[in-house]
């Protein structure tokens, strides 16, 4: 154990202030220093670090009267008053009640609802009768409390830490003296100028917890997203951007999504009431157009007469892969292939909420265009992606998706919630989706993962709701991902 010399030394300034009080309770120690209460519970802190007393911290409910509660206090609530008046005359006519009163219209009408709802009085035939006896009016003043509480402008009650604090035998010792100190806090170019030998430093203890530092850094979201660009980026993909707003020739007809599809419908897409869009060239549009009527590459096709109005209308991209349809159309297959291209972002449909759903969402998309290209190909790639994210227990399954085949979903366990929580959906685009954009039924590879799940798994999340929260602690706590 230090001895008590030792202790002396390494009082800072702020301690040694209120050394000579500490016998003093501490609302003493605050008038006899000086101090704020950050201050003083800070120094307190400190001479507790270093064994001189114990704090202790308990909750306290303080009762303050409001603006009307001062005022009720002096000439007492309106409902009493109105009380004493009915009790006098056992029965009186509303008016003459109002008048005698001299409460306001607001404060009249709040008295009578007070005592009607204490079963105190009621109104018949246009006067007020006093229905309580003697004893049941002082009892129930007596729970006038519970009532007040609900009426904030005459009484607030707070919740307020009470410190206080107790010396140990070390404490004791140093308790009530008048330290002074020549020691040297900090070294300053005017000491160092006029250095004299003898002088000393005031010992610092370095394992003494400090004031934890919060540096500014990048929202998680943001940094998470550029972690999920930079991974693409070093697996040589390109990066893909669009508008929020797309044609429905692009973010459907050009997938062959049928224009019968419920997908299509208000209950899952966000459409921009009245606005038509431009539809590109017509040598593209017609090739869409004969995929879904009578199909390619040998299929059938949907065999419906495909709208050109439909394909015009104008929505909030239901997802990025509307993006992999305008970069295939884009491409010059006999320059441009290979080629692989990804893309992050926002994405919106009309979803019910929950933990894992939301209406606005990011994705990232990806497309690797290649006349050798296979199944095994997108697999790799999946599993790369998600081993870089940082998950390492993936499951990989068959599924279905309008212009997929074959169509696979991928899912990573959640540790927190002790389940699998699909975040892939990819496959291998459909010959009706690639002649009309490529000219070529090329095999084209895609994937388009929910990004925020992903995000909500990589930072042990349980609902995707709480991504967008912005909670000033829990975003100073999260873990930067490198």
């Amino acid at each position: 154990m230090e001895s008590v010399q030792e202790v002396v030394e390494k009082l800072s300034p702020l301690e040694r202030k209120i050394v000579p009080f500490l016998n003093l309770p501490i609302e003493k120690i605050k008038e006899k220093t000086g101090l704020d209460d950050t201050s003083l519970l800070r120094a307190l802190k400190f001479l507790e670090a270093k064994g001189l007393l114990k704090i202790s911290i308990e909750k306290a409910r303080i009762i303050e009267l409001g603006t009307n509660g001062i005022y009720y206090k002096k000439n007492h609530l309106p409902e009493r008053n109105l009380l004493t008046l009915i009790e006098n005359k056992k029965a009186i006519h509303l008016e003459e009640a109002e008048k005698a009163s001299k409460l306001t219209d607001n404060e009249f009408k709040v008295s009578l609802g007070v005592l009607k709802s204490k079963a105190m009085i009621e109104l018949k035939n246009g006067k007020i009768m006093l229905t309580a006896s003697k004893e049941e009016i002082t009892k129930k003043s007596q729970l006038a409390l519970q009532n007040l509480k609900k009426r904030k402008d005459i009484i607030e009650i707070q919740e307020r830490s009470v410190v206080t604090f107790t010396l140990t035998e070390l404490g004791k010792k140093i308790a009530g003296k008048e330290i002074s100190s020549d020691s040297i806090e900090e070294v300053t170019s005017e000491i160092i100028k006029t250095w004299k030998r003898g002088k000393k430093f005031r010992r610092y203890d370095v394992n003494s917890e400090v004031p934890v530092l919060y540096g500014g850094k990048k929202h998680f979201v943001n940094k998470t997203i550029e972690k999920g660009r930079r991974i693409w980026l070093d697996m040589g993909f390109k990066e893909m951007r669009s508008t929020y707003t797309q044609t429905s020739f692009w973010n459907f007809d050009a997938l062959f999504t049928a224009q019968d599809h419920p997908v299509r419908e208000l209950h899952d897409t966000f459409f921009i009431k009245d606005l038509k869009g431009q539809l590109p060239e017509n040598k593209l549009v017609s090739k869409v157009k004969q995929s879904h009527e009578k199909g390619s590459s040998g299929s059938k096709g949907w065999q419906y007469v495909w709208d050109e109005n439909e394909a015009k209308k104008i929505v909030l991209r239901t997802h990025t892969t509307c993006l992999s349809a305008k970069t295939l159309a884009s491409l010059d297959i006999k320059k441009d292939l290979p080629a692989k291209f990804f893309a992050i972002g926002k994405c919106f449909r009309n979803e019910t909420i929950d933990w894992s759903h939301g209406f606005e969402f990011n994705q990232t998309e990806g497309i690797v265009v290649d006349k050798n290209a296979n199944f095994r190909n997108l697999l790799g790639y999946l599993q790369e992606f998600a081993k870089k994210m940082g998950f390492t227990k993936i499951r990989i399954q068959p599924a279905y998706f309008p212009y997929t085949e074959p169509s696979v979903e991928g899912a990573v366990w959640h540790e927190g919630r002790k389940e699998w929580v699909e975040v892939l959906a990819a496959g291998i685009f459909r010959p009706e989706v690639t002649e009309p954009l490529l000219g070529e039924p090329i095999p084209v590879l895609a994937w388009g993962p929910g990004f925020d799940r992903l995000m909500l798994l990589a930072h042990n999340m349980n609902d995707i709701r709480k991504i967008y929260e912005n909670d000033l602690k829990d975003l100073r706590n999260k873990k930067v991902l490198i």
